[in-house]
């Protein structure tokens, strides 16, 4: 894999030696399509006379390195994507003058072009080691440094930095002909920026191209104004523009909010926040310039999950502005510290100050899920993950960082008091502020507001790996009262902690009007193997006990057996959003883990879906209705229940109110099966307008959702998915494309599909995610057998060949997608699987634990198949 792989004793041992580093940097973006010039200055000094360091780079070619006044050979001193620096003085000055490759994976300065237009969209994604690709650079977070930004573009662009620009003049600069592809005669302009504060280098950001702009400002909570803006390519547009007020609204009340909450006020010179292509990210927090991934850009209908994600990503990107940018972990076993408190801050904001107040439920569907699903994988980690090399921070942007470490927190809330705990934020923050911290500063804080001595709670929750099962047990006398309850707690073997938890207890019971509502709930401490509740003894037992209301600590639930047939019965009567989502969260939880029958999880879900208005909770029972159907029931009931799932989906959605998100939810769900005999009249007659799902709108993105599923049926042939894309190529339609393509349940295709993926290099890193996707997203067993040896075979030369990201891509942990084949027979899977980790146990960490978490998820397969086919239908 390319580039130096940065170690944590690397990065203390230059950090020992390299302080007050400062930057000045000129990017030259009119050379033509496929490089750009960069030139650094960085001073910095070092803590004694003689020693020696080194600079990160990654480029095709430096054409000068000069350290304090002396010109150094690079041929001698660049290898391994380093510049290495000898002899040094107590303080040092190097330039270096650098020819870089715009990037078309998404990692450092990434170039687009857009089909529809013509136009060039440049723009850079750093995190984790990718400053390194655009300009020489000391690339950890703990060598905090003041950068100065200059760049030479097309006079008619616009260019973005961290900072305000200071100045911009004409240049007297014309490029190779031919080599700038919009404008080759257009004239030049440099942008000078002010001096950044003092900031992490893989914060940094620039992005240039004639993007469309909106702006405002805010009235900043010290007095200030902050300037805001908004940008997209032109040709999105029309569909930002009907959002933007929207947009800017969200964003101030972010502001507010966290200011309020922290009593820290928003501390930059600006906030813009740009939409990308290809953006391989949700977002990236970089200081005052925050990328998106253009997908939040809604040309189309999006459903109510999608446009409320968008919102937590905008709330989540603003939280980072104070924790990880303003303070920022000193080595990246502190991850969590940036993405878990923004993604508690961002749900707990989106709940609180935006008309999304049913967020807690979002975050306990969606995240919560994805925090289960990798908390039981053999690759699972503590909160504060070991972090040895920059290679384990990038398998670390994971369920354990982002949702447990937020659950955690929302239950260390409740442990110490709201109030306590953002007193100790912000003196946290206030401490810290523009420098670096640690888990232990953070408690340092938290202990001295809340009383409560959490290096205890620390140890347990945030550096022990794995997840409690609480599990209820009641027992009622003659009269119904409850004569004795208990929480008993279990953890695995491999990770046998039994945690303090703070959660409440809810009693539910059923209305005459056949509503289930709350009546009454206790908060309560458990800990060790068994907690007797005391709280509850004597009270008349209700129709149904919930043991984490409110989800506010995070473990695996057990209803007891009274409890469980009453949800069973009465799931979608559950008034509460966030109760219904704990309890469907619970029974998911069992299916996967082959404590509960496939067949009764479907109908569960198909009769919740009924009434479900929860956007989240919708989308992600849909996916858990897939997975069940799919890959989890008996083999020999499967054709019988994908039809009768079908079925179902399509009912649902005749019966869903007209132009509703349950009715677009239910449709694009029902496109994924083809398993009933209607489906190619169904699909049709949505492309043809004559569908019987009235109000429904087949927009572009359903047009190409209805190719994707006929493709995936054998029933869309090339030659009908390039007319379709040659009614509007765009990007997104490129992608959609190839998409359709990969699909098809072909020999042909799969073969076409995997080539593409692996060795197509004019593609851009979405359409290569489109491929892999495409290539495992249909067909049988018989039709990847072929591939189970194939795809270790090619897993040595991904690693080697492609970057991070695309390995990532190609190679796929974790979820359906990707080049491994998880339709293949799964035994064949794990057999091959166990046979590559036995031959490569030296192989580096990252892609160890991408193949064991590939071979898991198929001996889960095998695992939950073998009990559904012991259980009577």
């Amino acid at each position: 894999m390319p580039g130096a792989n940065l170690t944590r004793t690397e990065a203390e041992e230059r950090a020992g030696i390299v302080s007050n580093p400062k930057y000045t940097v000129s990017l030259d973006l009119t050379r033509g399509p496929r490089t750009f010039l960069s030139e650094a200055v960085i001073s910095f000094d070092a803590a004694r006379r003689g020693a020696s360091t080194y600079l990160d780079l990654i480029a095709s070619r430096v054409e000068s390195v000069e350290l304090n006044g002396v010109e150094l050979d690079p041929a001698e001193v660049y290898r391994d994507s380093r510049i290495e620096l000898k002899k040094l003085k107590a303080h040092n000055e190097v330039r270096v003058k650098a020819v870089c490759d715009y990037s078309r994976t998404g990692e450092g300065l990434h170039r687009s072009v857009d089909p529809s237009d013509g136009r060039v969209y440049l723009y850079t994604q750093f995190e984790v080691p990718d400053a390194r690709r655009m300009y020489a650079v000391f690339d950890q977070p703990d060598l905090k440094a003041s950068f100065d930004f200059s760049v030479v573009a097309p006079e008619s662009w616009i260019v973005l930095a961290n900072m305000p620009a200071q100045s911009t003049e004409a240049v007297d600069q014309r490029t190779e002909p031919g080599t700038l592809e919009q404008a080759p005669a257009e004239g030049c302009k440099r942008w000078v920026f002010q001096t950044t504060p003092t900031m992490s280098s893989y914060l940094t950001a620039i992005c240039a191209g004639p993007y469309a702009q909106w702006t405002t400002e805010y009235a900043n909570e010290d007095g200030r104004t902050v300037p805001m803006g908004l940008y997209c390519r032109q040709a999105l547009k029309s569909a930002l523009e009907k959002d933007v007020d929207y947009l800017f609204d969200i964003t101030q009340k972010g502001f507010a909010f966290y200011a309020k909450t922290w009593g820290v006020p928003y501390p930059y010179a600006k906030y813009d926040q740009i939409f990308v292509p290809e953006y391989n990210a949700g977002a990236m927090e970089n200081i005052g310039l925050v990328t998106f991934r253009d997908q939040y850009i809604f040309e189309s209908k999006a459903t109510g999950a999608k446009v409320n994600r968008r919102v937590e990503t905008i709330l989540h990107e603003l939280a980072h502005m104070w924790f990880g940018d303003l303070v920022t972990m000193k080595w990246w076993n502190d991850l969590w510290l940036n993405e878990s408190f923004a993604e508690f801050m961002s749900t707990l904001c989106t709940a609180e100050a935006t008309e999304w107040s049913d967020d807690w439920a979002t975050f306990c569907s969606g995240e919560k899920s994805w925090a289960l699903t990798e908390d039981q994988l053999p690759t699972t980690h503590p909160i504060v993950a070991p972090i040895n090399d920059l290679h384990d921070t990038e398998v670390n942007f994971d369920g354990i960082t982002y949702a447990k470490g937020a659950s955690v927190l929302k239950q260390l809330v409740a442990y110490v008091g709201r109030e306590r705990f953002f007193q100790g934020i912000h003196n946290y923050l206030d401490k810290h502020a523009y420098s670096n911290a640690t888990l232990a500063d953070l408690l340092t804080e938290l202990e001295a507001t809340s009383g409560r001595d959490l290096k205890s709670w620390s140890a347990q929750w945030l550096e022990q790996s794995g997840i409690n099962t609480l599990t209820s047990n009641v027992e009622t006398d003659a009269e119904g009262r409850i004569a004795a309850m208990t929480i008993g707690q279990t953890a695995p073997e491999e990770s046998p902690v039994l945690r303090p938890h703070r959660l409440a207890i809810g009693f539910y019971s059923k209305t005459a009007e056949g509503k289930v509502e709350r009546t009454d709930r206790f908060e309560v401490d458990i800990d060790g193997a068994s907690t007797t509740i005391d709280e509850v003894a004597g009270k008349v037992r209700p129709d149904f006990i919930l043991i984490n209301d409110d989800d506010l600590t995070y473990a695996k639930l057990r209803l007891d057996a009274d409890s469980l047939d009453f949800a069973r019965a009465n799931l979608p009567a559950f008034e509460d959003r966030l109760a219904r989502a704990v309890v469907l969260l619970s029974f998911w939880d069992m299916t996967r883990d082959g404590e509960y029958p496939a067949e009764d999880f479907v109908d569960l879900v198909l009769k919740t879906l009924a009434t479900e208005h929860q956007s989240t909770t919708f989308r992600y029972a849909l996916g858990q209705l897939s997975t069940t159907a799919h890959s989890y029931s008996a083999p020999a009931r499967r054709p019988e229940l994908l039809e009768h799932v079908a079925q179902g989906l399509w009912q649902l959605a005749l019966a869903a109110e007209p132009g509703s998100d349950e009715q677009l939810q239910l449709t694009q769900a029902y496109l994924g099966y083809g398993d009933d005999q209607e489906f190619e009249d169904h699909a049709r007659a949505l492309l043809a307008g004559s569908s019987e799902l009235k109000g429904l709108e087949v927009d572009n993105n359903m047009r190409w959702a209805v190719v994707h599923a006929l493709a995936a049926q054998n029933m869309a042939s090339d030659a009908d998915i390039q007319n379709e894309l040659d009614q509007r190529d765009t990007t997104e339609n490129r992608e959609f494309a190839m998409g359709a393509r990969a699909v098809r349940p072909t020999r042909a295709a799969k073969a076409w599909a995997w080539d593409q993926a692996l060795h197509n290099a004019d593609l851009t890193n979405a359409q290569i995610e489109a491929a892999a996707d495409g290539f495992s997203g249909s067909g049988d067993e018989d039709l990847f057998a072929p591939y189970v040896d194939k795809f270790f075979k090619a897993v040595d030369w991904v690693w080697a060949h492609k970057t991070f990201h695309i390995a990532e891509t190609l190679l796929n942990p974790l979820s359906a997608g990707g080049l491994y084949p998880y339709k293949a027979d799964p035994a064949a899977l794990v057999r091959a699987g166990e046979h590559w980790l036995t031959d490569h146990e030296d192989a580096p960490k990252a892609l160890r634990g991408m193949i064991i978490q590939n071979v898991e998820a198929s001996r889960r397969v095998l695992r939950v198949r073998t009990y559904n086919q012991h259980v009577s239908k």
